[in-house]
């Protein structure tokens, strides 16, 4: 498989965790999404990916997809063992809101579409900083209620901290204040010990900037 990825997209983050988690390699191939005005943009890449972004996934058989949340899904489907998702089904739509308040509500606020327009319409730097830290504060502040008191997001690995770690990092990198989510730090704590993670972290990736 080629995963077009991104060093510190969190959409590709999340493929490259569910990647790392069940065991599976792909041959990356790095995406910069702003040099040169963003190689995203260039007509060879959209030519696989007609939207523009990342992450984008070509399979063993040569079949291209796109969007994370698709991937992910196809990846837990195609290779269901390890599985991410729990068996019951009450324990599965658990981890499906997590993800959904993260995939749906947190991150496409705070994109490089959104803010390269935020910052198009002459908002001040300040403005910008502050209106992503508002929707992930929101977002953060519903997860931390909704998450469990031990391990990982609901025990074992699985679908909601595949899409709650990158936008920890996220959170980090835009200078969110985090002491208001214990229970979000403790899944960071595990999760920046755990193999998979640590090998789908953006400081780990090639295209990391030196």
């Amino acid at each position: 498989m080629d995963l077009y990825t991104y060093y510190r997209s969190t959409s590709s983050y999340r493929v490259r965790i569910a990647l790392a988690l069940k065991g599976l390699e792909a041959r990356h191939i790095p995406v910069n999404l702003i040099q040169d005005g963003g190689q995203q943009h260039k007509p060879e890449y959209k030519a696989l990916n007609p939207q523009g972004r990342v992450p984008s996934l070509r399979t063993d058989d040569g079949q291209v997809l796109t969007q994370s949340p698709a991937i992910i899904e196809y990846l837990e489907e195609r290779y269901p063992q390890p599985a991410l998702l729990p068996r019951g089904l009450e324990a599965r739509a658990r981890q499906r809101a997590v993800a959904a308040i993260i995939g749906c509500d947190i991150h496409p606020l705070h994109n490089v579409a959104v803010l390269n327009r935020l910052r198009g319409l002459k908002l001040e730097e300040a403005e910008v900083m502050n209106w992503i830290r508002h929707w992930i504060a929101e977002g953060f502040n519903a997860v931390e209620t909704l998450i469990g008191d031990e391990g990982f997001c609901f025990g074992e690995p699985g679908l909601a901290d595949v899409y709650l770690l990158p936008q920890v990092y996220a959170a980090r990198r835009f200078e969110l204040d985090l002491s208001n989510y214990p229970k979000i730090a403790r899944v960071e704590r595990l999760a920046l010990q755990h193999p998979a993670f640590v090998q789908a972290h953006p400081d780990q990736q090639a295209d990391k900037p030196a």
